[in-house]
């Protein structure tokens, strides 16, 4: 839990950093990195979302930044293209007055044959207290927190995982839902390679949701069952029928289809996709009244969600993405004062 108090001016100050700073209560967060939603207790969960309101409505002020981590450097290092994640992160940053560098693969020493160690290591050197990034292998931002001091975050590994987006789905449904416990969450789409299905898996089962996970069997993958938490404190169903998925769900989250999965076979063809999976206003009838429309985006629309519904009165995909600067600054806030203990 955080509070926000006046920051009281001082000659070094400029005016437009008379703002107000971000004090901490006694529960602390301790953890080094983030790499995952699964080992994540409820409570450290709730920490976070707690943080995040606090960061949000700092966001809604005029000035919209604090100067709390002053003297704390960021960098961003992707591997893949990214705009979400990796702009909310930068401007997450820099609402809190850290200093931020991006560094992309494609324009470092790792485009010169350097490894993924080498790469950690030379900017803990050059300063780094916190590291978010993103890589196509399953697995590398654990290997790289191995190998540095710097606290490292995970913006999306492979098919593994993506916490920040699971963070902030939570943080979206619970704005509108209320206590999650008991409440039914349709996850639908390529769950089988999806790492925001497997992050809001674990997060959705820690808050007491009844998640369901929908798609074509060849999308779905055949050891579910056997992952630790399957059986967890919400419980969770695997269905191949959307029509029974959607009906009586609170919230449906559509995710993004890969045009290569029907040219590795996966998909018998995107029509046939499109005619039993994709979230449309008669399938989301069945749901109840209210539910919510969400997608991590990009979202291919005429695919997996029908416009009307990307668009329409029940959709909150604007306002994830709005919410992912306050999660993510959230999330910064906590790593860096845990640092500084």
């Amino acid at each position: 839990m955080v509070s926000i108090e006046p920051a009281a001016p001082t000659a070094t100050e400029p005016e437009e950093q008379q703002t107000p700073a971000v004090t901490e209560d006694p529960t602390v967060w301790v953890r080094k990195d983030l790499l995952d939603t699964d080992t994540l207790a409820s409570e450290e969960i709730d920490l976070v979302l707690e943080t995040a309101d606090a960061m949000a409505e700092v966001r809604e002020r005029p000035v919209g930044r604090v100067a709390t981590l002053r003297g704390t450097t960021v960098v961003t290092l992707f591997y893949e293209n990214s705009t979400r994640t990796r702009a909310s992160f930068e401007i997450a940053a820099k609402a809190l007055g850290a200093d931020v560098i991006n560094l992309a693969a494609a324009g470092s020493s790792v485009g010169k044959g350097e490894s993924l160690i080498d790469t950690v290591r030379t900017i803990e050197a050059v300063g780094a207290d916190i590291l978010v990034m993103r890589h196509p292998n399953s697995g590398a931002a654990a290997l790289a927190a191995r190998h540095t001091e710097a606290s490292v975050v995970n913006g999306g590994d492979g098919s593994h995982a993506h916490p920040t987006q699971a963070l902030l789905d939570l943080y979206t449904m619970r704005r509108h839902v209320g206590d999650l416990a008991g409440r039914k969450v349709v996850i639908v789409g390529d769950i089988l390679h999806s790492r925001v299905a497997r992050s809001n898996l674990w997060a959705l089962q820690a808050a007491g949701a009844q998640v369901t996970l929908c798609g074509p069997a060849t999308l779905l993958p055949q050891s579910l069952r056997s992952l630790p938490g399957y059986e967890g404190p919400g419980g969770c169903e695997v269905t191949t029928d959307l029509g029974e998925a959607v009906t009586g769900a609170d919230v449906v989250m559509a995710l993004r289809i890969q045009r290569e999965r029907q040219d590795h076979g996966l998909l018998p063809s995107l029509r046939e996709y499109i005619r039993q999976y994709q979230v449309t206003e008669e399938r989301l009838a069945r749901a109840n009244p209210g539910a919510l429309v969400m997608h991590p985006g990009p979202m291919n629309e005429g695919v997996e969600i029908a416009p009307e519904v990307a668009h329409g009165l029940r959709s909150v995909v604007e306002e994830q993405v709005t919410n992912g600067v306050a999660v993510r600054m959230a999330i910064l806030y906590l790593m860096a004062t845990a640092r500084r203990r």
